[in-house]
């Protein structure tokens, strides 16, 4: 899929041609990087390279995949939530707790899970603009209260709902599961808003350059807001995903998972400083995150040393967008 990237508008706009040929750079090198993790781990472990290997990463990534989509947006618009773990876990909380302790539906349930989401991305939204705070300080805020509320929901104990959601987990032709291809869904439709869309043009010119979209006349306060509450909304789905895949709702579930939400989209590309990024890129950077944890299983690597690889690969992926940006504007 030709999927442009959204990027920073200097004073003289850069032709197609250039801007066509920054993403064919980006997306070779995301593939490349993508490729040599694949060939590396299948050379270091006789079962990396399987069916059965990708599949099992397929249908362990669409949680992280649609929450990296909300953040993509987030980080363009030069903003960042850290609450996306805790918000997961608070909306599978709800939606188990109204199945076995409410007696609700399964629909009824995941449609509470879904609004629980919206309601929290929508008050950090709604706080950060309103206040003029930065979204860093509301959303750790937002981080423990959240996670706090997830206790309560839960009596700080998993609640098991068995086959309730499963459907979300089922696998469909070669074992891919239902999850999985919303993801892949969010993923095309998301990428088309940005950069096919008033709303989209609107995200990535406040974060390239909020006061100059004022000047034209578009207000950027609840464009935050919908970015915030969008970006909870998808971790409610997260949530039910996860729910489904584990058949059971953890209120620890998500635990530092917002840093590998945020590595994902910093990997893919989109920058830290707003108004540029990417949500096929950001689907290529999970990838990468998944590929990377799953081969470091395989080999044997002890949960420090996959967490000090990753976060090498991290800076590294910061690093070396960072050198593409200075060389693009010599």
């Amino acid at each position: 899929m030709n999927a442009p990237t959204a990027s920073t508008a200097p004073a003289a706009a850069p032709s197609s041609a250039s801007v066509w040929r920054s993403q064919l750079g980006t997306y070779l090198g995301l593939m490349a990087v993508l490729a040599g993790m694949v060939a590396l781990f299948s050379s270091l472990s006789e079962y990396f390279w399987s069916a059965e290997t990708f599949i099992t990463i397929a249908n362990e990534i669409p949680a992280l995949a649609v929450m990296a989509v909300g953040m993509t947006f987030v980080l363009i618009i030069a903003g960042i939530d850290l609450s996306v773990g805790s918000v997961m876990a608070l909306a599978a909380a709800t939606s188990a707790a109204a199945i076995l302790q409410w007696g609700w539906t399964v629909p009824a349930a995941a449609a509470l899970a879904l609004a629980t989401g919206l309601v929290c991305g929508t008050i950090t939204g709604a706080i950060s603009v309103a206040w003029r705070l930065p979204s860093f300080i509301v959303s750790l805020g937002m981080l423990e209260a959240v996670r706090g509320s997830a206790y309560v929901v839960t009596d700080s104990r998993t609640q098991y709902v068995g086959d309730a959601i499963s459907w979300l987990s089922a696998p469909l032709m070669g074992g891919i599961s239902v999850a999985f291809v919303i993801a892949l869904v969010l993923v095309i439709v998301a990428q088309l808003v940005l950069s096919r869309t008033v709303f989209g043009r609107c995200v990535v010119g406040i974060g390239t350059n909020e006061e100059a979209m004022r000047l034209a006349g578009v207000d950027p306060r609840p464009i935050r807001v919908i970015v915030f509450a969008m970006t909870g909304l998808l971790a409610g789905l997260a949530g039910l995903m996860q729910s489904a895949r584990l058949e059971a709702a953890d209120p620890n579930a998500g635990t530092g998972m917002e840093l590998q939400v945020i590595a994902a989209v910093v990997i893919g590309g989109t920058s830290l400083m707003g108004g540029r990024g990417s949500v096929v890129n950001t689907a290529f950077g999970v990838l990468i995150i998944a590929v990377l944890e799953a081969g470091l299983a395989q080999v044997g690597a002890s949960e420090p040393s996959k967490r000090i690889i990753t976060g090498f690969v991290i800076v590294a992926a910061v690093i070396v967008d960072t050198l593409r940006q200075r060389r693009a504007k010599v």
